[in-house]
């Protein structure tokens, strides 16, 4: 567990982007690809991608590229694909209730399993087959269905608390839209997105001529 609180976030999301290509390359049976050849796929350069691949082992022969079938097959144990991971979404207004209509999350091995919220005329009711629970019985139901990621659509202020139930019930990723920095315990995961953030972010490339 040491090693991997040791590698950049952003190292794990372009291990999905190179995954993601692999795939494309398996399609056509492609059976070998250099790092050259797999940045300019990806838009990154070779350096990157084998330091990204170096914090996992030896991958490839040099003058030979990487094996396909090889490296995907890597890529997609060391990403957790092929198992199926439980998860429950907190919060269910507009951003709730779209993530929990999206049919893909299932294509990529997570299964929404339960949703929360304080609203009674909500409780009970379905979406996309999923039932919304009360929020007070969310320890309870998060055990009960093995919830081991969870999704938080909350005001800012009902965050932590929340956190700090999903916490107690063994879930140790938290996908945080709340706008607000959460405390947890060492071996939980956050990962925060702020939408306005995001956006106010475009807007500056949009005033100052993308950066140029």
């Amino acid at each position: 567990m040491n090693n991997k609180k040791k590698i950049p976030q952003s190292t794990i999301s372009r291990l999905f982007v190179y995954l993601r290509e692999l795939n494309e390359l398996s399609k056509f049976n492609i059976r070998t690809i250099s790092s050259s050849e797999l940045g300019e796929r990806t838009n990154m350069s070779d350096a990157q991608i084998r330091k990204d691949l170096g914090y996992f082992g030896q991958f490839g022969t040099s003058g030979a590229g990487y094996n396909v079938e090889e490296l995907k097959k890597a890529l997609e144990r060391i990403l957790g694909k092929g198992k199926k991971w439980n998860v429950a979404i907190v919060g269910v207004g507009h951003l709730g209730s779209a993530l929990l209509a999206y049919s893909g999350f299932r294509r990529h091995g997570l299964d929404v399993v339960a949703a929360f919220d304080t609203d009674v005329r909500k409780i009970g009711k379905k979406i996309e087959g999923v039932t919304i629970h009360s929020i007070g019985d969310m320890g309870k139901i998060a055990k009960q269905k093995n919830v081991e990621l969870s999704v938080i659509t909350v005001p800012a202020n009902e965050a932590q608390e929340i956190t700090d139930t999903l916490v107690k019930c063994g879930v140790k990723c938290v996908l945080n839209f709340a706008p607000v920095s959460l405390n947890v315990p060492e071996d939980v995961q956050v990962k925060d997105v702020d939408l306005s953030r995001e956006l106010e972010t475009l807007s500056y490339f949009l005033v100052n001529g993308n950066g140029k």
